[in-house]
């Protein structure tokens, strides 16, 4: 048997010139997605600077917003952003979790296997539907029988039709930090003693607390950047008037960028009303990256190590 050379372990010329050729193809792939996220975030932040640099304080302070008449009260549409999503976590929250602790604690493996893909499946229901649903049912069968003088289109049904959309996010989250708890803590909690319902509060939620966190503050930004169900179900078009009432319509950040921006042909009226679009896309981004850090800082400092 011949020795083997150094030279046996080369490679060849062909295969050396193909791995270059498919390192720089990748390397311009990522590099093309760089830059047209550079070149978003650049168009947003010089039309959202013109916005800020031209528009008067007391156009940022007036009755509403109605940005074709040069009137842009940015208190109304956070004031409303802020309530649907507080509405949506209401309805999210407790169901979503609660569906994840029972799959993971509770459910037999067969049920698990049933329901977790039946949960998910919610997930792709279009945010159009959800929409349609909250005027047709859920204004109509359900908030009309509490309420006499609530509006066809309000904030209440819109922040429920969110927190429905938002209720397999929460609990395919929760559910997966729960199950990535250890065994072993639910077996030494049951060795000492304790009922099952007291291993899940007292040892296992304790446990994935971190994980939960991070699902509720993922479910949150996704209700603030909900654009269909609120544009449908609140009636929230490109102006809105200052209302505090849950039970009235009202647009929301999201809502006021799709009403408005339906054509470009339609953004007409003041100068500026262009420009706000930006603005507005600028904000939500500022929210959502501000809830992102914040998320972030939670999770590392409840995180757990095992």
């Amino acid at each position: 048997m011949n020795p083997i050379s150094l030279e046996d372990f080369q490679t060849t010329g062909g295969r050396r010139a193909r791995s270059s050729l498919a390192r720089w193809l990748f390397l311009l792939a990522s590099a093309a997605t760089v830059a047209v996220s550079a070149l978003i975030v650049w168009t947003i932040a010089s039309e959202a600077w013109t916005f800020g640099s031209q528009v008067a304080r007391d156009q940022l302070q007036t009755i509403g917003w109605f940005p074709r008449r040069g009137l842009f009260d940015l208190s109304t549409l956070l004031v409303n952003s802020a309530q649907i999503s507080l509405i949506a976590m209401f309805v999210a929250v407790p169901s979503g979790l609660g569906a994840a602790i029972y799959l993971s604690e509770y459910a037999h493996p067969k049920v698990r296997r049933l329901m977790k893909p039946t949960l998910e499946l919610l997930a792709s229901v279009p945010s159009v539907v959800l929409g349609v649903f909250a005027i047709s049912f859920i204004t109509p069968a359900v908030l009309a029988q509490f309420f006499d003088d609530i509006n066809f289109f309000n904030k209440l049904a819109a922040g429920i039709g969110v927190g429905l959309l938002v209720i397999p996010l929460i609990a395919s989250i929760s559910e997966d930090a729960l199950r990535a708890v250890p065994v072993s803590l639910r077996e030494a909690s049951a060795g000492l003693g304790a009922r099952k319902v007291s291993t899940t509060l007292r040892i296992v939620i304790p446990a994935a607390i971190s994980g939960l966190m991070a699902a509720i503050i993922v479910g949150f930004s996704r209700a603030i950047g909900e654009t269909m169900v609120v544009t449908i179900a609140s009636g929230g078009g490109d102006t809105s008037l200052f209302d505090l009432s849950l039970k009235e319509s009202g647009g929301t950040i999201t809502s006021a960028m799709a009403a408005l921006g339906l054509g470009t042909d339609q953004v007409a009226g003041n100068d500026l009303a262009f420009q706000s679009l930006y603005f507005l896309g600028a904000l939500l981004f500022l929210i959502t990256l501000v809830l992102n850090i914040f998320g972030n800082a939670i999770v590392r400092r409840m995180q757990e190590r095992y």
